[in-house]
């Protein structure tokens, strides 16, 4: 998958016609992010299910999703795995980043501090 987004971000007219990569590609850039939110939410929906064989499948379209959007707006798969390398040697795990309402390590749930007085 990789070398196909290196194609794409290089040489985007290398694309064959009539493929799913070059329809996503003319539909532009929204239709791209829909498409990711569409697969991610198929994601979730097998993964509540239980089916791992259906599951697999969803998480491959994802992954080929996000993949072609990601060539798109020119940003390499490379750039993605520095980043969860930076996030383990800075939290330990690859974690996602603590959101900007947590305060002290809990949660305000979109509660706005209070101003101390």
């Amino acid at each position: 998958m990789y070398d196909a987004v290196q194609v794409l971000r290089g040489e985007p007219s290398a694309v064959p016609d009539g493929s799913r990569t070059a329809k996503l590609l003319a539909q532009g850039r929204a239709r791209m992010a829909r498409k990711v939110g569409e697969e991610a939410i198929e994601v979730a929906i097998e993964a509540m299910r239980g089916d791992r064989d259906a599951l697999v499948l969803e998480a491959a379209d994802l992954f080929y999703n996000l993949v072609v959007l990601l060539a798109d707006l020119d940003i390499a798969p490379d750039e993605v795995m520095a980043e969860l390398r930076r996030r383990e040697l800075a939290f330990g795990i690859a974690e996602k980043l603590p959101k900007s309402d947590e305060v002290n390590g809990a949660a305000t749930n979109g509660t706005p501090k209070r101003a101390k007085r």
